[in-house]
């Protein structure tokens, strides 16, 4: 059985904590080096739910995608429920460690398996890293579908083959629009619009998609007639989790670790709930009153 340091060695191969954004916070959390490991779980977030799911399979180590320190701490106090998945990864000598946007840029990483769940061809990184000479690595990925898809299937299909959320996929742009090449990236994707645009593709796939981003890259249709379609952030991510127990299954048969991977099931999307509008629109329920459009010149200090 290998020990925490080995199998730390093998994650840092795939995922160097160097090429990681410099205010990310990846790495190893909680952990022994030298204790054993025979059980791994994988998964996107590092919550209660999953660190319980670790101790009842009697994992060894909790691979995350998402940091749980992002922003630093003073205190792992078990009053807080950062603390608390502190104490209880300790208490049942359970290692963490994170590997976040240095996964997301690794080839493979975040965004290929996204498009491999999606059943996408992989054509290139969507941002390069200008420090990978065979332009493979980078943020996103712009692919091919094997045949024309009109946006509503396309939807459709991520719907179908991506983890089911109350969000669902949501779409801005002309659902009967045909579609051959998509951009994707797994997560937060509203800031790469530029990349988007510049990659001239027919859609682009992603998470966390903000109202004025949004309005402001659909409203110039000229320029970009692209669909972009807005999946859960959670849902976008977990197809890695999958990829990276295989990368580690690959890596325990070459060195006869005999490891047990899984990856967890456990839906950490925080969103439980999704209810359908079925109100009258707006300009039904304004009928006959008096109503003023929003305007560039608005200053009425609306939020963004």
């Amino acid at each position: 059985m290998p020990r925490l340091s080995e199998v730390i060695a093998a994650l840092e191969n795939l995922w160097p904590a160097e090429r990681a954004e410099s205010w990310d916070a990846v790495g190893t959390v909680v952990g022994e080096p030298g204790q054993q490991v025979t059980r791994v779980l994988f998964a996107v977030d590092p919550v209660q739910e999953t660190v319980d799911e670790a101790v009842a399979l009697g994992a060894d180590l909790l691979v995350t995608h998402h940091p749980l320190y992002l922003r630093g701490t003073t205190t792992v106090a078990a009053s807080t429920f950062k603390g608390r998945v502190v104490h209880t990864l300790i208490k049942n000598d359970v290692a963490l460690h994170v590997a976040h946007t240095n996964a997301d840029t690794a080839d493979p990483g975040v965004s290929d398996a996204l498009a491999g769940a999606l059943g996408l061809r992989v054509v290139r990184p969507l941002v390069p890293d200008p420090s990978d000479p065979g332009g493979r690595r980078g943020l996103g990925r712009v692919c091919e579908l094997d045949h024309l898809l009109t946006v509503r299937d396309l939807a459709a299909r991520a719907a179908a083959r991506l983890p089911a959320t109350a969000q669902g996929i949501r779409v801005a742009g002309d659902p009967e629009a045909l579609v051959r090449t998509v951009a994707v990236s797994g997560g937060s994707g509203d800031s790469l619009f530029d990349h988007v645009r510049a990659a001239q593709v027919d859609a682009f796939l992603t998470a966390d998609l903000r109202h004025h981003p949004v309005s402001e890259f659909v409203a110039d249709r000229a320029h970009s007639p692209l669909a972009l379609l807005d999946a859960a952030h959670w849902a976008t991510e977990w197809p890695w989790c999958e990829l990276a127990a295989a990368q580690l299954d690959e890596i325990s048969d070459r060195h006869g670790w005999g490891l047990r991977v899984h990856v967890s099931k456990t839906v950490t999307d925080p969103w439980t709930a999704h209810a359908a509008s079925a109100g009258p629109s707006p300009a039904t329920a304004l009928a006959g009153s008096a109503s003023r459009a929003p305007s560039d010149t608005d200053t009425s200090g609306a939020p963004n």
